[in-house]
């Protein structure tokens, strides 16, 4: 089998032919090696070829062709399968060519297998393997990964550093110069402080420093334009592409801060509608300017302030403005123009961050700042504030109790002090408007409303007469002692207890008192000795120091309401008493020893006639209500039997409705028009003719009497009261029969109906009122009335 390679420009193509198997017998056993096989070199195809097509590349034989009629065939990506029919063979001369032009990018190699077969598809050769190469052409620029790369690189860096990388692609083969791309700068703006300020190796892409003089104060940002170019760099033969690169000059600190006033003159005054104490804190009183060059808002541009000298107390504070880096002198601590009246500040200004290395220059700056202090009238302080002092409650009026004065600040101004009254809720006291002395106008006491936990506050306003003028308040605590001064209270005022002595009929007393110890308990309990009666008929033993019981002394004593007076008295020095009177009720007990109703109410001071009187009217009130029950069942009964009849005034059917007068239609031109005026006697209706007669107009004449129906009827007088009300009905000469022609109009005459004048309200009669029923339902009750038969 042999190949022969056709390319475009070869004239006599390669031929390929299946290898023979050369069998040599071995020497003992007559085995047979095997010749090695031919190796079969690839078959190279340029890629982008421009045709014609189908291109003949190889030519495919078999040593049996002239024996015997042979089928070549290929097999594999590119032929049988995808990328499908790039390649195809012609079977009977086995000449192997490609249909269209190849891309390396897409498939770089194919590997196809020939095979040879007889007329009947039998195999005459062993498939061989065919190996196809497409060879790379130029026909791809290198692409950037980026069309913008960002690096940046601190100001005053050294020659030589790295700033940053960029990278191109080639899809060529990169072990060709197709696939070999190499970088250059083609431009650097601005051209500051030179043209050439950074360097690319043109291998890796990395772009470095090439001279020193990097400011980012004169040139924040540089913009590179790098090209990339394959063919090792090749330009005339090479394609190449572009890409930017925006180097940014990041700050370093290699600018202190500048203060642009050495020396700032300011001034400070009291506020005052201010107290001394909360007039200037917080408050900025002067402003410090500095102006540094590095990167605004960063640590580098940020200043930090220092007082250095002038302000050993600590009453300034240099905050900076975290917007125009600014320093702002702030009041932490309150100043007084009596101890300072000036101060001369040191300023020192650095920045956050260390200044950099190799920067010959200062690390920081200093101000000189004064600051005046301006006087103004401050408010009289009282020097103890509150003030407390301790009296014994019940001193008389007129007492002094201390002098409350207060100081006036201003040293150095000659003013004048005067003090009133601000607050004093219980009006005792009186202050001197000169020297500020204190005197009772009422007398103290501990158990007033207005004292709290034994202390008493008055608030006192001390102003002085300056310009403007100004005022301070003090308050004044009065720790008043208790003394004795008011006596035991017995408690409870009510008790009761059983008319016959036992041991459970007993009160239990005690007493309070507003005063505090030791004035109080233990209290003593005793029996006034007058009136006699009190000690014979009752008696006092002490439980505790503060409580007591009360008991009769005797087995019995009447029921009745008692005032049983009793002295008690407290532990004070001297102590003080107080009679008492408890009102005590005897009353009959049960076995209990609880008191009884009725001995209750006795005790209460009510008579035997007054009790027996008060359950007669319970008696009668609960007769009445029993009444009432009965007489309210009795009307809901009749309610409930009432619907046997309908009350006469709720019959519509006794009613004649008089609805309107109308004439006649327009072709009823033939009516007389007195018909439809309202009759005025019962000669002119009766003296109408037959068939004109109103009779939906009541006759001015007397009524006849109907039968009296009473309330509650039996059910088997209802027949006898409906046959006297038809009776009635049919005698009574001013009501219209249900039965007759009601006459609203005259239409004239010539009617088609029949006359119906003959109908009456006679029960008697042989009339058929079955055609009632077919009227409808508003006729239902007419229909059941008359077309009823025997049944009505």
């Amino acid at each position: 089998f042999t190949m022969g390679l056709h390319p475009a420009w070869d004239s006599n193509p390669r031929v390929i032919k299946f290898p023979r198997k050369h069998q040599k017998s071995s020497s003992a056993n007559g085995l047979r090696r095997q010749k090695r096989d031919w190796v079969i070199p690839p078959i190279n195809v340029p890629e982008n070829s421009r045709g014609p097509f189908p291109q003949m590349l190889v030519r495919i034989r078999s040593d049996q062709d002239l024996e015997k009629g042979i089928r070549y065939s290929i097999t594999g990506a590119g032929a049988d399968q995808p990328p499908i029919d790039v390649y195809n063979i012609d079977p009977v001369h086995g000449k192997m060519f490609v249909t269209r032009p190849l891309d390396r990018e897409e498939r770089a190699s194919y590997h196809l297998r020939a095979h040879a077969v007889d007329m009947n598809g039998n195999k005459v050769e062993s498939p061989i393997d065919l190996y196809i190469y497409v060879i790379d052409m130029n026909d791809n620029r290198p692409e950037f990964q980026n069309q913008v790369y960002n690096g940046s690189v601190a100001e005053g860096s050294k020659p030589g550093t790295l700033v940053m990388q960029v990278t191109a692609n080639d899809s060529d083969d990169d072990t060709t110069a197709n696939g070999m791309v190499r970088y250059r700068i083609l431009s650097q703006t601005p051209h500051m402080p030179i043209p050439n300020m950074f360097t690319i190796n043109s291998e890796t892409g990395d772009i470095f420093t090439m001279a020193a003089g990097l400011d980012r104060e004169k040139v924040s940002q540089y913009i590179i334009i790098v090209q990339a170019t394959d063919m090792e760099g090749n330009l005339n033969f090479g394609l190449s592409n572009t890409a930017t690169a925006l180097i940014s000059v990041t700050d370093i600190n290699d600018n202190p801060p500048d203060v642009s006033i050495i020396q700032i003159h300011t001034n400070i005054s009291l506020t005052p509608s201010l107290t001394p104490s909360l007039c200037l804190v917080n408050v900025v009183v002067a402003n410090l300017t500095v102006i540094d060059r590095d990167q605004p808002h960063s640590p580098n541009w940020a200043a930090q302030y220092r007082i250095a000298s002038g302000d050993p107390q600590g009453h300034f504070l240099i905050r900076t403005n975290p917007v125009n880096n600014d320093g702002m002198v702030t009041v932490v601590k309150p100043v007084d123009y009596e101890q300072n009246r000036a101060f001369m500040l040191t300023v020192i200004v650095s920045n956050k961050a260390p200044l950099a290395s190799g920067i010959q220059s200062s690390l920081q700056s200093s101000a000189g700042v004064t600051i005046s202090v301006q006087d103004i009238n401050e408010s009289p302080v009282f020097p103890t504030n509150p003030k407390s002092i301790r009296f014994e409650e019940g001193v008389p009026a007129g007492t002094t109790l201390t002098v409350f004065a207060a100081q006036d600040p201003d040293l150095f101004i000659q003013q004048t002090v005067r003090y009133s009254k601000l607050s004093d809720p219980a009006n005792w006291l009186r202050i001197n408007r000169t020297n500020g002395q204190i005197t009772t106008m009422a007398v103290l006491d501990r158990e007033s409303v207005y004292v709290r936990n034994n202390i008493y506050e008055a608030t006192f306003l001390a102003a002085d007469n300056g310009s403007p003028p100004a005022s301070g308040t003090g308050t004044l605590q009065i720790h008043l002692i208790d003394v004795n001064d008011n006596a035991p209270v017995m408690m409870p005022k009510e008790a009761q207890v059983c008319e016959r002595a036992n041991p459970r009929s007993k009160v239990n007393i005690t007493a309070s008192d507003a005063d505090a110890d030791p004035h109080v308990g233990p209290f003593v309990f005793e029996l006034p000795s007058y009136p006699p009666s009190v000690r014979r008929n009752w008696t006092v033993s002490r439980i505790s120091g503060d409580y007591a019981q009360l008991r009769l002394r005797i087995p019995y004593l009447d029921a009745e309401v008692y005032d049983v007076p009793i002295i008690v008295s407290d532990s004070g020095n001297p102590p003080l008493s107080n009679r008492s009177i408890i009102k005590v009720k005897v009353c009959p007990c049960d076995d209990n020893g609880d008191c009884t109703t009725t001995g209750a109410v006795a005790a209460a001071g009510l008579g035997t006639g007054a009790i027996i009187a008060i359950l007669i009217c319970i008696i009668i009130l609960l007769i009445l209500v029993l009444v009432f029950v009965m007489w309210m069942k009795r009307r809901e009964k009749e309610r409930q039997s009432k619907p046997l009849l309908i009350d006469p005034e709720d019959d519509v059917r006794d009613n004649i409705l008089k609805y309107d007068e109308e004439g006649g239609g327009e072709e009823d031109q033939d009516y007389d028009l007195s018909q439809l005026q309202q009759p005025e006697s019962v000669e002119h209706i009766i003296s109408k003719p037959v068939g004109v007669r109103r009779v939906d107009e009541r006759p001015i004449i007397a009524e006849s009497q109907y039968p009296v129906r009473h309330s509650l009827p039996h059910p088997g007088d209802i027949g006898d009261f409906i046959n006297d009300g038809l009776r009635a009905a049919d005698n009574d000469p001013t009501a219209p029969p249900y039965d007759s022609l009601l006459v609203f109009d005259y239409e004239g005459s010539g009617s088609t109906a029949g006359s119906v004048s003959s109908l009456n309200s006679s029960s008697s009669g042989d009339q058929d009122y079955d055609y009632l029923n077919d009227w409808g339902p508003r006729f239902k009750k007419l229909a059941d009335l008359y077309g009823g038969g025997d049944d009505d």
